[in-house]
């Protein structure tokens, strides 16, 4: 291939025992899987051959934990008696998972340049195994993006008091989030025309995570801004993992707050079911 990475990909609809093109349902679900699979393993290799990926992907929360953890946590006041740096670390969690998706877009666009993608809308494979290929291999990466960060705020003080069946919960409803944002990330990378667009993205990803409830309540905004804060879907991942982990977790008493596990779920499930079909068309759609 043009990235140099050998694949092998199954014949997708290749003839049955009955000499069909399929044997019904069940071989078509067969070979989307099987595809799925190659798609995963190729990414999966890029990144245990390119580990420096894995290092500039946790660059930004580490500077983010010793900012606010070291640099400015004791001038940050959220509440009476609410340690600071206990509170903004589940808000780096979230806000991790929520910036993941730009790398998701660059990974697609720099597929598609190399022509890599045509490569693939070539090949006998079945036309959702490189959009959810990429979802499935992109949930593994953000699993070990926020394994090392959990070690990193472990070791700067960060303690979860929910349990374990709590604590994993809120791991889970994290990379719930960055699965539902994975979907956004492959649609823009498929949208916009180039690498250089693709890095302005950032300009996007940036506000999407920073007004959020990450560092700030919102209730400490102005009305409008702490409006769009709450209702960010950022914001309410952050506010259930505080909920799940026993740390502190300050609101303004409105109903998405005092929900906010319940909306970290129907968030992600929302976004999934707006973008993933809208990947999937712009996968089929493109150069026409």
């Amino acid at each position: 291939m043009s990235d140099g990475t050998a694949l092998h990909v199954p014949h997708y609809g290749s003839p049955g025992p009955s000499g069909g093109p399929d044997d019904g349902p069940a071989r078509r679900l067969h070979w989307a899987l099987a595809d799925c699979w190659t798609i995963i393993r190729r990414d999966l290799t890029h990144l245990v051959r390119q580990p420096v990926n894995i290092a500039w992907q946790l660059g930004f929360p580490v500077v983010s934990v010793l900012l606010f953890v070291y640099v400015f946590g004791s001038a940050m006041d959220v509440g009476s008696g609410v340690d600071y740096p206990t509170f903004a670390m589940p808000g780096i969690f979230a806000m991790t998972m929520s910036f993941g998706f730009m790398n998701t877009a660059l990974i697609v666009v720099i597929d598609r340049d190399r022509g890599v993608t045509d490569r693939f809308r070539s090949m006998p494979m079945a036309p959702s195994a490189v959009v959810s290929g990429r979802g499935v291999s992109d949930v593994i990466s953000a699993s070990i993006d926020l394994a090392a960060l959990a070690v990193i705020a472990l070791v700067v003080g960060w303690r979860s008091h929910g349990g374990p069946a709590a604590t994993l919960a809120a791991f889970g409803l994290l990379l719930l989030l960055r699965f539902a944002l994975t979907w956004i990330g492959v649609f823009l990378g498929l949208l916009v025309p180039n690498q250089e667009t693709a890095g302005g993205l950032y300009a996007l990803a940036f506000p999407f995570g920073m007004i959020s409830s990450v560092f700030t309540p919102p209730s400490m905004m102005p009305d409008w801004l702490g409006t769009i804060a709450r209702w960010n879907p950022v914001s309410s991942t952050a506010g259930a993992i505080r909920t799940l982990f026993g740390n502190p977790a300050t609101t303004g008493g409105s109903w998405v707050e005092t929900h906010a596990v319940l909306m970290a779920v129907l968030w992600p499930l929302a976004l999934t079911a707006v973008f993933l079909p809208l990947a999937v068309w712009r996968f089929q759609r493109l150069n026409r």
